[in-house]
C-alpha cells in the first residue's frame, strides 16, 4: 500500500484548520493540526510532513519565523496562509522560502488544488535521475539542472531549493542569452494568478544568486528595465 502524503496544518483558527483538514482527508491525505509556532516546529520533526500549510499570524512564534527556522534544515514545500494581502507580506514570505501564498478567505477547493500542484513538483525530487532521452536536463560548467528529478548540482554538490526556484533557473538556463521580461517569467513559472506581482520574480532571482554564484562561463544577468537572462560567455 502506498503511504499517504502528510500535511501539517498550522493555524490558530480552529474552525479554518478543521475545515482544511476535512477537505484534505477526503483527498486521502494524512493531516496533523497545530495551533502555534512552537508546536509547528516540534511537530515538523516528529510528523515529518510532505507539505506545510502555514498561517502567518500565530501566537508566540509567528509564521515568518517558523518558515525561517524550517528552511535552515529542510526544503519541504510551504504554502503560507494569511489575511494580509499586501505585496510586502507576500514578498517577505517568498524571501523566507515559501513556495506559494494564499490570502484568506480562500476557496478550499483551490487550496487543495495548489497543495496537489506543489506536491507534484516537489515529489519528483525523490525519484532517481532518468538516463533516457526524455530527461529534462541542462548542463554548464560546474552546473547541472535536472527538471526530471528536481535536482541542482553546483560545483559538485547538491543545492537544495524549492520547486519554483528550480523551475525558474531551468527555464532561464534552457534558453541561454535570451532575455525574458518579468511578466513572461511569471506566466511561464507561476501562471496567470500572479500576473502583476512582478516582485515575485525579483525575490526568486535574489535567492538563486545567494545559492549559485556567478561563474566565468555563465551567470544570471539583470537586463535593466526589462527582466533577466541566463548569460553564457561566448567563446
Amino acid at each position: 500500500m502506498v503511504a499517504k502524503q502528510k500535511i501539517l496544518i498550522v493555524d490558530d483558527d480552529e474552525n479554518i484548520a478543521e475545515l482544511i483538514s476535512l477537505y484534505l482527508t477526503k483527498e486521502c491525505f494524512e493531516t496533523m493540526i497545530v495551533y502555534d509556532g512552537e508546536s509547528a516546529l516540534s511537530s515538523f520533526e516528529t510528523f515529518q510532513p510532505n507539505l506545510i500549510l502555514l498561517d502567518l499570524m500565530l501566537p508566540g512564534i509567528d509564521g515568518y519565523q517558523v518558515c525561517r527556522e524550517i528552511r535552515t534544515t529542510s526544503s519541504v514545500p510551504i504554502i503560507m496562509l494569511s489575511a494580509k494581502g499586501e505585496v510586502f507580506d507576500k514578498v517577505l514570505g517568498l524571501e523566507l522560502g515559501a513556495d506559494d501564498y494564499m490570502e484568506k478567505p480562500f476557496d478550499t477547493k483551490e487550496l487543495v488544488a495548489r497543495v496537489k500542484a506543489v506536491l507534484r513538483r516537489f515529489k519528483s525530487g525523490s525519484v532517481p535521475a532518468e538516463t533516457n532521452d526524455n530527461t529534462k536536463k541542462v548542463e554548464y560548467p560546474d552546473l547541472t539542472i535536472n527538471l526530471t528529478n528536481y535536482s541542482v548540482i553546483y560545483r559538485g554538490k547538491t543545492v537544495e531549493m524549492p520547486p519554483k526556484e528550480l523551475e525558474l533557473l531551468y527555464f532561464l538556463a534552457s534558453s541561454p542569452n535570451q532575455v525574458f521580461t518579468r511578466e513572461q517569467l511569471l506566466d511561464q513559472i507561476w501562471g496567470y494568478e500572479y500576473i502583476g506581482d512582478t516582485r515575485t520574480v525579483d525575490v526568486h532571482i535574489k535567492r538563486l544568486r545567494e545559492k549559485i554564484s556567478d561563474h566565468p562561463s555563465w551567470h544570471l544577468s539583470t537586463v535593466w528595465g526589462i527582466g533577466y537572462k541566463f548569460e553564457v560567455t561566448q567563446k
